[in-house]
């Protein structure tokens, strides 16, 4: 049974549970609160037995006035669900649905549900809020949702690309009105388009791959978008082979076939607004072999303008950061564990320095299988790693279990192509506040909770399966923070 933990919360937070235990107690692992999140607008969590949802593959964001958003899909054709936490991650809020034909999120059609990612602006709008920003996928289009009254409401904007089709879409936001999307485009390159009108038309494209680099087009896997909001630079990562020859050993569909792999990590910087970019190695291994095209690898900034980038080579997490704006980059160094499993990274930076870290991780690896034929014996759960002296080559990791278990066995890794279990999808977020400096983790989870609520048709015995799939919470509730905090 889980039972909830009070020990290094503090009173207030722990009345606060008290009172929501009855209804839906949240679990404690280590200095982190997990619970689940609700499909139905207007439901705080926890607190209610309407805390379960059948949402998946969500991402999290932070705005400078501690306020997380977070999103979810219910998948092609079934909409996005959004959520907002208010009091540092302690309690989140279902929000009316960014892409939703009705202010419900059980109409079973809305424009959207694919692929979803989230930005938040870094400055004010008029009203005084940081506009919220919720892409998704539409078949063969993207949809860009946005929120200038802190997820109250929502305006949706279908994008008009130059392809005709599009795959996993990123979003990042600049200034109060610019917002900027990255995706796979239908030769599989990856499109770089802006809007300068807080995604009501999106009037600019470039390509993120460069002519130097034309060869690793139909050879790469996309990462995120970023952009810093000081130096306006915005950087779109990616994973791809290193040499116009490797064209007739790489990967096709997902799959490997010869001998080489995605081996190279990049870095598409532009410096003109997203008009031009220019490709920067940022970490290439010797072994062909090795492949980073494991959903996904990642960038972040900090607030001094450092760059960050994280990936995996489906064994270990590792990260690399550039002082230079992403012209530059240090040598690749392993983020904390060197033991087991680590998957599906993403990073949130803060401080000049510092950086969290999250990936799902499982103590199993026997150096023969990838993660897609794991068996059942590994146990996968949420890792947290973070670094508060991450400038410095060799720097100390510290790192902890954040949620209880959330699958059992396989992971598949390969998309829509996937045959395996794709429970726990292709990415998953962190997200710190400004104000606590402390971080909440938005995953997959497809575990029955016994001490409930649980999705329809979700039993013991249904453990391990999309019946069971929801998205949950883990909030820091204790521990240091990546973002300075004035005591008051």
């Amino acid at each position: 049974m889980r039972r909830m933990v009070l020990a290094g919360l503090g009173a207030t937070a722990a009345l606060v549970f008290a009172l929501a235990a009855a209804a839906a107690a949240p679990s404690k692992t280590g200095s982190f609160v997990n619970y689940s999140l609700a499909e139905s607008t207007g439901t705080a969590c926890p607190g209610s037995s309407a805390c379960s949802n059948i949402a998946a593959e969500p991402a999290i964001r932070a705005d400078g006035a501690g306020r997380f958003f977070g999103s979810s899909e219910n998948g092609l054709g079934g909409g996005t669900v959004a959520f907002r936490s208010t009091d540092n991650g302690l309690h989140y809020t279902t929000l009316d649905s960014p892409n939703s034909v009705s202010q419900t999120n059980d109409t079973g059609f809305a424009p959207g549900g694919g692929d979803t990612d989230l930005a938040v602006a870094p400055d004010k709008n008029a009203a005084g809020f940081y506009n919220v920003y919720v892409s998704s996928l539409s078949l063969a289009n993207i949809d860009v949702s946005t929120s200038t009254d802190a997820g109250a409401t929502w305006r949706l904007s279908p994008v008009t690309t130059p392809e005709t089709i599009d795959d996993r879409e990123w979003i990042a936001a600049d200034t109060n009105g610019k917002v900027c999307i990255s995706y796979h485009d239908a030769p599989q390159g990856i499109t770089v388009g802006c809007s300068p009108n807080a995604g009501l038309t999106f009037t600019q494209f470039a390509s993120a791959i460069d002519a130097n680099h034309a060869f690793q087009i139909s050879e790469n896997s996309i990462g995120n978008l970023a952009i810093d909001p000081a130096s306006h630079t915005i950087y779109q990562t990616y994973s791809a082979i290193t040499t116009a020859a490797e064209t007739a050993c790489a990967p096709q569909l997902g799959v490997v076939a010869g001998t080489c792999n995605y081996h190279g990590v990049y870095m598409a910087v532009s410096t003109d607004g997203g008009a031009t970019f220019t490709d920067y190695p940022v970490y290439i291994n010797p072994d062909a072999t090795v492949g980073y095209g494991h959903q996904f690898v990642n960038v972040s900034v900090d607030r001094a303008g450092n760059v960050y980038s994280v990936y995996t080579d489906d064994h270990h997490v590792y990260y690399s950061f550039s002082t230079d704006h992403g012209k530059s980059w240090s040598s690749s160094y392993p983020v904390a564990t060197t033991s087991g499993t680590q998957i599906f990274p993403w990073s949130s930076a803060g401080e000049a320095g510092k950086i969290d870290v999250v990936y799902y991780q499982t103590p199993y690896f026997d150096g023969v299988n990838t993660p897609d034929n794991y068996p059942n014996s590994a146990v996968w759960t949420v890792g947290f790693a973070q670094n508060l002296n991450a400038l410095k080559p060799g720097s100390a990791w510290s790192q902890q279990t954040a949620s209880p278990t959330v699958h059992f066995g396989g992971v598949c890794e390969s998309g829509v192509t996937c045959t395996g279990n794709r429970d726990l999808f292709d990415d998953f977020g962190v997200a710190a506040s400004p104000t606590t400096g402390l971080a909440s983790i938005i995953y997959s989870d497809d575990q029955f909770d016994p001490d409930g609520p649980n999705t329809s048709g979700c039993a013991a015995g249904t453990n391990n399966s999309g019946t069971c799939d929801h998205t949950a919470i883990a909030t820091q509730t204790g521990g240091s923070g990546i973002f300075s905090v004035k005591k008051k």
